[in-house]
């Protein structure tokens, strides 16, 4: 399926020709196994260098006539987004003597190799933030966090050939976009009855996701991110003016459009939530603490 991004990416792909190509996706560890601590890993499918023409390579450029494993999908975003450096990925930390729960065995961090340096990483980390503050990935978007992500919208082979009406549909994501601490991959199947992009479908599953993350790891809200551009179909948040320190009456003027409700016997607001300087809905409810 040819989408806006993939010429673009085409024109990419002749420029590094097909060795230097190949040569990236193999250190961002595609076509191999990751080694993570699970049984049954696949390599993915890679073209053989020596084989490809202009058309392969091409289609490798974005994607297409190849495939790669979710969790080598997972760690090469990883990568991007860490400052470059690929690590082995593990599932179990700590292994553990069931009668006195001491620790046998850890599993530490194994780096692998850098494979971009931290200043290509910190401008990927920027573009796919506007990803998902300004483009396709906008259903991902959540006020007063910054997350980053890319939407993807794949054909499914049927019987060796592409299918003109089934689709992979996936969005993948990291939060908070300045110092990744989640990265989050949703793929799904051959939807039915919905529009056919992973913007639409994935990413407001990546949304819930990335909510329950910031409540388990207690993620702080940040206001430093990209400014969503909202379209007319979105909830609009708008940034919440510190009326901390303000009478009453200077209050309810500079939150004007807001829903105020106050409680205390005095006339000077020492508390609000949501605090000053964070993003709330259009319209929606302040409280303020008087003294």
């Amino acid at each position: 399926m040819l989408t806006q991004s993939n010429p673009g990416f085409v024109n990419l792909g002749l420029k590094l020709g097909k060795d230097t190509l190949m040569d990236y996706i193999n250190n961002f560890g595609f076509g191999s196994k990751t080694g993570i601590d699970l049984n049954g890993e696949g390599s993915g499918i890679l073209f053989d260098t020596s084989k490809m023409g202009n058309v392969e390579l091409a289609t490798t450029s974005f994607g297409q006539g190849i495939s790669v494993t979710p969790i080598q999908q997972v760690r090469a975003v990883s990568a991007v987004v860490n400052g470059g450096t690929l690590y082995t990925p593990y599932i179990v930390k700590n292994f553990l003597e069931s009668e006195t729960d001491t620790i046998v065995k850890s599993i530490s961090p194994h780096a692998i190799r850098n494979v971009i340096n931290s200043e290509t990483s910190e401008l990927v980390r920027y573009a796919l933030e506007s990803v998902v503050a300004k483009g396709s990935g906008h259903n991902a978007y959540i006020e007063n966090y910054r997350i980053g992500g890319k939407t993807g919208t794949a054909q499914t082979v049927e019987n060796g050939v592409y299918s003109a009406s089934k689709y992979i549909l996936s969005f993948i994501g990291f939060m908070p976009a300045d110092d990744p601490e989640v990265v989050v991959y949703v793929a799904v199947q051959n939807p039915k009855n919905v529009v056919q992009y992973g913007g639409t479908v994935a990413a407001p599953i990546a949304r819930n996701i990335f909510l329950s993350a910031i409540d388990i790891l207690n993620i702080k809200p940040d206001t430093e991110g990209i400014p969503k551009e909202y379209t007319w179909l979105d909830t609009k948040y708008v940034i919440v003016p510190d009326v901390t320190g303000f009478t009453l009456e200077e209050a309810k003027k500079a939150l004007k459009g807001f829903n105020i409700e106050y409680s205390g016997n005095g006339n000077t607001v020492i508390y609000q939530t949501p605090n000053g300087g964070m993003y709330a809905k259009d319209g929606g409810t302040i409280v303020l603490m008087l003294n």
